[in-house]
């Protein structure tokens, strides 16, 4: 009779610390979410402006979480989440140190474009009396160069100072033809928002000097070609700066594009006068060079301008995985239904000390009481808690390592609250046991026939929480699904750990017969028959 209730016992005991030391010997380990560890979380919505919708919205959707997924990987972030839920793209970067940076990176359109600089105008508008007043020799203040690798920065800046003037002729067709005003115009006109940058209009953007201060404005003809030309890109330290060097694609779409766009600034032809070719990245000008070559090889060219480290390897990035496929809201304006937030380092660290703290301090009350009302069997239910809480450990670091599930502060507050609901089972077997024990039954006689008809409570107790839990998990976003997901783990496990642990654990208990004579060790009553 031992045996058989050995078996089940011994077998639960051998399957979970197994589970525990494979975990263990494959280094798996339970990620921490940035609530405990810090870090970053943005929820980019689009913009409500957009023109698409139904199967095409999903599509882009689907598009823009490939894409930041690849900017988020190339920055090096440890285990991110990037999910889609609705219309909404949550990015979750746990232990990003630099957060501002990676922000930026994430949230960027990354839109390229390369337009011809129809005129070269002052900072600020002026009258078109005050324009021969104006100097443009860009030689010191200019904008920097793009060239063949093989040929000297020198040469470009020499270009650029003799080559600065104004374009005066619009013929029709693209490029700087037909804006529909002059360049002398255009000196009195304020600079084009960032946002109202469209490929088919032209554009008055400001050229930005280290410091991000304008000292020059552009004029900018209708997009030559775009970002979807590329095929990547890399950043590079030369000359003393950092640059981005692109790799166009082969053919009609790539580097046959953009030889056209150069052979066209390199002659002076009606669509690019001035010889300079901007390129400019949502809305803001990179760099504005003179061409000085009509013909470049694909992998030739240089990007060059105010770059540092950091802006140059994320422009390079972004560039890499291309443009997202529509324009999100500002994660800094709380009007545009984006949001971010940002956790430190030391605040993260606080709160799992904390949620730590009062785990210990719950489960350390919760086992003097146990084992102070039920003696041997509050031990036995708190050993029932640590097989349960074994399995759960085991499981949640085999999911942080297959779907990078991180452990958030709401995760721990559900393990807790789940302590108290594995407990409830407990008590219910222990009561029926202590109301059996009332009624005559032997303590032996009493395990076995409450067990069935408390376990029927336990089931229908644990599947109103998993349903609960599952209800929250679907419905919801953000922190509350790791709280339904604990809780749901748990209430399954607690049924797991109920059935195969706690019933042969109390029954071998029960069979000992130091334990029959001496009732109050078990934390039971005295049976009736004992009492007369």
């Amino acid at each position: 009779m031992k045996r058989q209730v050995l078996l089940p016992l011994l077998s639960i005991l051998i399957i979970v610390g197994g589970l525990l030391g494979l975990s263990i010997g494959a280094g798996n380990s339970v990620l921490l979410g940035l609530d405990l560890e810090g870090g970053a979380e943005v929820v980019l919505e689009p913009v409500d402006d957009i023109d698409l919708s139904g199967e095409a919205l999903n599509e882009a959707l689907d598009r823009a979480v490939e894409i930041i997924r690849n900017r988020v990987d190339g920055l090096g972030v440890a285990e991110p989440d990037i999910t889609r839920q609705s219309n909404r793209i949550v990015v979750q970067l746990p232990g990003v140190e630099d957060q501002r940076r990676a922000l930026e990176v994430v949230g960027q359109t990354a839109e390229l474009r390369f337009r011809p600089v129809c005129a070269i105008l002052p900072a600020v508008p002026i009258q078109l009396d005050q324009s021969n007043n104006q100097n443009q020799d860009g030689s010191d203040d200019g904008p920097v160069g793009i060239l063949p690798t093989d040929v000297d920065a020198p040469s470009v800046e020499g270009a650029e100072e003799e080559n600065a003037g104004p374009m005066t002729s619009t013929p029709e067709g693209i490029g700087c033809e037909n804006l529909g005003f002059t360049p002398e115009e255009a000196l009195g006109m304020q600079s084009s928002d960032t946002e109202d940058d469209e490929a088919e209009d032209p554009v008055i953007l400001p050229l930005l000097d280290s410091e991000g201060n304008p000292y020059q404005r552009l004029l900018l003809g209708r997009t030559m070609l775009t970002g979807a030309s590329l095929e990547t890109a890399d950043a590079s330290f030369a000359g003393f700066e950092w640059q981005v060097l692109p790799v166009f694609r082969s053919g009609a779409d790539g580097i046959d594009l953009f030889n056209a766009a150069a052979n066209a600034c390199f002659n002076r032809q009606s669509i690019c006068q001035t010889g300079q070719l901007a390129i400019v990245l949502d809305g803001v000008i990179e760099s504005a060079p003179n061409v000085n070559t009509p013909f470049f090889e694909r992998d030739q060219i240089v990007i060059s301008g105010n770059f540092d480290q950091n802006r140059a390897q994320d422009t390079a990035l972004v560039l890499r995985y291309g443009s997202l496929p529509l324009e999100f809201g500002d994660p800094t304006d709380p009007t545009s239904g984006s949001r971010v937030r940002l956790v430190s380092a030391t605040l993260g660290q606080d709160s799992l000390d904390a949620g730590i703290t009062a785990g210990i301090v719950g489960l350390a009350f919760v086992a003097l009481f146990m084992m102070a009302y039920y003696k041997l069997l509050g031990l036995a239910a708190m050993l029932s808690l640590a097989v349960s809480g074994t399995m759960l450990w085991v499981i949640l670091a085999w999911l942080s390592e297959t779907r990078s599930l991180a452990l958030t502060l709401a995760g721990v507050v559900g393990l807790i609250v789940s302590i108290g609901t594995s407990l409830d089972s407990n008590v219910v077997y222990f009561e029926h046991l202590k109301e059996d024990i009332r009624n005559g039954r032997t303590l032996r006689s009493a395990v076995d026939q409450s067990f069935p008809i408390a376990f029927k409570t336990i089931f229908w107790a644990n599947l109103a929480s998993l349903i609960g839990a599952a209800i929250l998990y679907f419905l919801t976003v953000g922190s509350v699904r790791g709280f339904a997901l604990m809780l749901g783990l748990a209430s399954i496990l607690d049924l797991v750990a109920t059935y195969f642990f706690l019933r042969p654990l109390v029954k071998l208990i029960g069979m000992q017969k130091s334990i029959q004579d001496r009732t109050w060790l078990s934390g039971l009553p005295t049976p009736v028959a004992e009492e007369k």
